[in-house]
């Protein structure tokens, strides 16, 4: 049995839970209000103030299905109440960030400044020169949007300059000798 797909969603207060037809499930909650239509198999059912997903058989699909099915559904409530934040890093002279409006602008040793434009639903915030703070209600776009903005220059392991994740370890290298 699917040891996460087995446990039941606490639905908190203030949150608002509807399962239509084909599992398109709507959370509704303080932050915002967040859609997804996830796999028609899976039973979703409310009781009381907790949701329970089951599997209809033992297939290995419907084992890998019902886990990500219950986690897909207590990241929705979490992001409706929580939300989400990735916090990133910005090392190296001569590298910052700047934010105007709903852009950000990376300075990372290139010819040109790098642009980008918060997509809908997420939020960047700076907080001094070299730390970025990525918020939203949808942990996919949070974490897909970090991702966007590290990839920019991701951190090298020699000097570990780059845009890296606050809770990321860079494994750093020894770099040349001369001859002797």
């Amino acid at each position: 049995m699917s040891r996460i797909g087995r446990l039941p969603i606490a639905v908190p207060a203030g949150v608002t839970v509807e399962i239509a037809e084909n599992n398109k499930v709507t959370v509704k909650g303080p932050k915002g209000t967040l859609e997804k239509e996830l796999p028609a198999e899976m039973e979703i059912k409310q009781e009381g103030d907790e949701i329970v997903v089951t599997r209809p058989n033992d297939l290995k699909k419907m084992k890998s299905l019902h886990g990500l099915t219950r986690t897909l559904i207590n990241n929705m409530v979490v992001g409706v109440t929580d939300g989400y934040q990735k916090v990133l890093e910005v090392n190296g002279v001569g590298y910052r960030a700047a934010k105007s409006g709903n852009k950000l602008t990376l300075s990372l040793g290139y010819s040109h400044p790098v642009e980008m434009i918060d997509p809908e639903g997420v939020e960047t915030v700076m907080e001094g020169q070299n730390k970025i703070i990525v918020k939203g209600i949808d942990k996919e776009k949070v974490g897909q949007y970090a991702a966007e903005i590290r990839d920019k220059r991701r951190p090298e392991p020699y000097k570990g300059k780059g845009i890296k994740y606050a809770d990321e370890v860079i494994r750093r290298k020894v770099g040349k000798t001369g001859k002797k």
